[in-house]
């Protein structure tokens, strides 16, 4: 299942806004059958894993994409026909022990 999840999806488009475009921020778009393999809902932030960086970007649900692709949104560090992976952040599992313990 954890193959499933992490599956690599190769970034279709890259998108740069400017500081006076309506939309901005983070974000990727998906196929929602791909964000639903990753357990992702419309709207909910995910790690998106470049080859130079990783980011948190907004999940958008987009039909006209084919399975497999994903479009990028003001998220640095990867390009056009490179492999990502998004990735549903794991907010259950603290990286430490309590300080109490």
């Amino acid at each position: 299942m954890a193959e499933r999840l992490h599956r690599p999806l190769r970034v279709a488009q890259l998108i740069a806004t400017k500081p006076d475009d309506p939309a901005r921020g983070s974000a990727v778009f998906m196929h929602p059958e791909d964000a639903r393999q990753r357990l992702l809902t419309d709207g909910e932030l995910a790690w998106v894993y470049g080859p130079r960086r990783h980011e948190l970007a907004t999940v958008h649900y987009d039909d006209a994409l084919p399975r497999g692709d994903v479009v990028l949104r003001d998220v640095v560090g990867a390009s056009p026909s490179e492999i990502v992976r998004v990735i549903k952040p794991d907010l259950d599992s603290r990286g430490r022990p309590p300080a109490y313990a």
